[in-house]
């Protein structure tokens, strides 16, 4: 109707894709083995017809301003939409779904065509003392689309699905100037078209929007080269009450406290993002990604400091630990032919080297430029893994990289769907933390798994380098066989992984954001002084809370906007969220 797709409201992507297990033999005895769990049983997606969705609140002199804005198309308040914008694709969000659990759903959704109407929708908003949240592609999993469980003001979702165009691109400077609601691959094909990449490609990459990445500080899998966003974005704009901010896009500058970075990871708190100046770079002449194995995940993380050290210049740094590279081949489909000989040789012949295949760990490194330039690369980073006991695979490996690297979401609802949770948290820290944080951390999973008293399983990759460090990325799984404790399990975990971070000098989010999953732990990551600021900035800048209100801090205390209890968590935060 609008001419926005939008993902299935009970998961991840569109409707008719999923993960499919047919031909990956090893897929099912694999989760057997982790989790103790058969996944040869079909699955059951929960049905839309069983939701028992609130009446929406709307006052109608509101709903007819709106109306008058957008237009009757393009205002939807029908059961299916109301739901689509209220919840993103984090586990809660799912779990809840599925249990018919929806609390406060959002009223109304409307559609905005260009910034002259999200001006016109925020005006009519504040003044009617409703509620904005920003919408993009609806892949948020940290609890930052929800309206507040207690909110009794009208809640309006503003889908700027309408808006993604490139608007133009400076090709002097390397710079593009594209709407907020463009999807990835909306921006790169419309970028291709003319030469340009944006190089930024999150694992969310063809369901998520220039603004949703902006609105939570995201990080793409090239960031070796193309940086985060907050490096990409260089000027934007933002409509708040009756003003529109502007910032130019400049290369550097040292006019106060940057307002550029209050409105990057902002969530919606601070205005809506409707377009941004971000760099842009020719498409690259040659552009591969080789597969890498070491004897064990300490090699990787040595050898992917000595790359970061060198004078190689990489897209992607990527190494998963055993656990993971375990997964990844199970995940696989079947190899036959020449393939399954080439890799029957491989193994046997790491095998009379002394390695121990159940501590293998399989890396990605990418490479992009000029042909020249890529062999040159690709040569001194050869020599530092051989240096640290490892060994080319080939671009064979990186192709089956190239070709899964969005698939994970659909592995993740095919386990629920089965009686699986699985879920993640990624963190950043110094390199010399790295070692222990990664240890810390599967220590504090598998010991929440024994006090769960369940089969849990968890897993690691390292990515995204910087100067002083790099993220680590874990992905833990349980079994949901016994349904009263099924949140209470995986909440323990994650709970368990979070507090981890926290006592051991990383940061509770690297690029996923702060929402309210992550909210009960801000005071320890950025310090109470820091929260202070935080609040001051929000509050000042929205002191009618009429801007996606609970998010990032909460009003009262922490886990307020996904409901809370008064036990404290690991470490003596108060306050949880609970589903």
């Amino acid at each position: 109707m609008t001419g926005v797709k939008h993902q299935k409201w009970w998961g991840w992507g569109v409707e008719g894709i999923g993960f499919d297990p047919e031909g990956k033999p090893a897929f099912a005895p694999f989760v057997k083995k982790q989790i103790g769990l058969d996944v040869s049983k079909p699955g059951i997606p929960p049905k839309f017809e069983d939701l028992d969705v609130p009446a929406p609140i709307i006052d109608g002199g509101l709903r007819e301003q709106l109306l008058g804005i957008v237009g009757e198309r393009f205002l939807l308040d029908d059961d299916l939409d109301r739901i689509v914008h209220t919840f993103g694709k984090g586990v809660r969000d799912l779990i809840r779904i599925r249990r018919g659990d929806l609390r406060r759903v959002v009223d109304v959704v409307v559609y905005p065509a260009d910034e002259t109407q999200v001006q016109a929708v925020v005006d009519a908003c504040v003044e009617a003392d409703a509620v904005l949240i920003p919408f993009g592609g609806g892949s948020n999993i940290v609890g930052a689309l929800e309206p507040m469980p207690t909110e009794r003001r009208t809640v309006v979702s503003v889908d700027l699905g309408r808006m993604a165009k490139v608007l133009e691109i400076d090709d002097e400077s390397g710079l593009a100037r594209i709407q907020a609601g463009a999807l990835g691959p909306q921006i790169e094909e419309q970028l291709g078209r003319r030469g340009w990449t944006m190089g930024h490609f999150p694992d969310s990459f063809t369901h998520s929007t220039l603004g949703g990445w902006i609105a939570t500080r995201s990080t793409g899998m090239q960031s070796d080269k193309y940086g985060d966003i907050a490096d990409i974005v260089k000027g934007l704009r933002a409509v708040r009450h009756r003003e529109v901010l502007a910032l130019r896009p400049l290369p550097s500058t040292s006019s106060g406290p940057s307002v550029r970075e209050m409105i990057l990871g902002s969530e919606g708190r601070l205005g809506i993002i409707t377009e941004a100046w971000v760099n842009v770079h020719r498409v690259p002449e040659v552009r591969e990604i080789v597969g890498y194995f070491f004897p064990d995940f300490s090699s990787g993380l040595r050898a992917m400091k000595e790359i970061n050290d060198s004078d190689a210049h990489v897209t992607v740094s990527r190494v998963s630990d055993a656990n993971e590279t375990q997964f990844s081949f199970a995940t696989q489909r079947a190899q036959r032919g020449v393939k399954k000989i080439v890799m029957g040789s491989m193994f046997g012949y790491l095998k009379r080297r002394g390695w121990d295949l159940d501590q293998m760990c399989l890396s990605y490194i990418g490479f992009e430029g000029g042909r020249r330039y890529v062999k040159r690369n690709q040569a001194i980073v050869k020599e530092i893994v051989k240096a640290n006991g490892g060994i080319v695979v080939g671009t064979g490996v990186g192709s089956v990289y190239d070709s899964k690297k969005f698939q994970t979401p659909y592995i993740r609802d095919f386990l629920l769907d089965r009686g699986a949770t699985a879920d993640v948290s990624e963190t950043a820290t110094p390199w010399a933390n790295l070692q222990n944080l990664y240890d810390t951390t599967t220590e504090a999973a598998r010991a929440a798994f024994e006090k769960a008293r369940t089969q849990g399983f968890v897993m690691c990759h390292f990515a995204h380098s910087y100067h002083s460090g790099a993220c680590l990325y874990f992905t833990f799984a349980l079994p949901d066989t016994d349904a009263a404790n099924t949140y209470a399990n995986y909440d323990l975990v994650k709970r368990a992984i979070q507090q981890n971070f926290m006592d051991n000098a990383a940061t509770v989010s690297h690029h996923h954001g702060v929402g309210s999953e992550h909210a009960p732990w801000l005071d320890q990551d950025i310090s109470v002084a820091g929260t202070k600021l935080h609040r001051v900035l929000l509050e000042g800048a929205d002191p009618g809370r009429n801007f996606n209100p609970g998010k990032i801090l909460h009003d009262g205390k922490p886990g307020v906007a996904m409901h809370s209890s008064d036990a404290p968590l690991p470490g003596g935060v108060p306050g949880t969220p609970e589903v």
